[in-house]
């Protein structure tokens, strides 16, 4: 069996740039739904946005669109 954490060797290109790019998905599918669940239970943006090492203003303008999708509070 395979070690789920195990990578491709940076020889063989297509195979670690596919990773990187499915590593990018996951992060930002992850990144997203934390928000969402921060946002629910409360959380203001500042606290979020210090949680993700950016701007109230800046978290509050990548997700917001989420929120609004799910009918959330803004």
């Amino acid at each position: 069996m395979a070690d789920p954490l195990s990578f491709p060797s940076p020889d063989d290109p297509e195979a670690a740039l596919a990773s990187v790019v499915a590593l990018r998905d996951l992060a930002d599918r992850l990144e997203a739904e934390a928000v969402v669940q921060a946002i629910a239970q409360g959380w203001p943006w500042s606290r979020v946005a210090e949680c993700l090492g950016i701007s109230k203003q800046g978290a509050h303008k990548k997700f917001i669109h989420l929120l609004a999708e799910r009918g959330g509070r803004s």
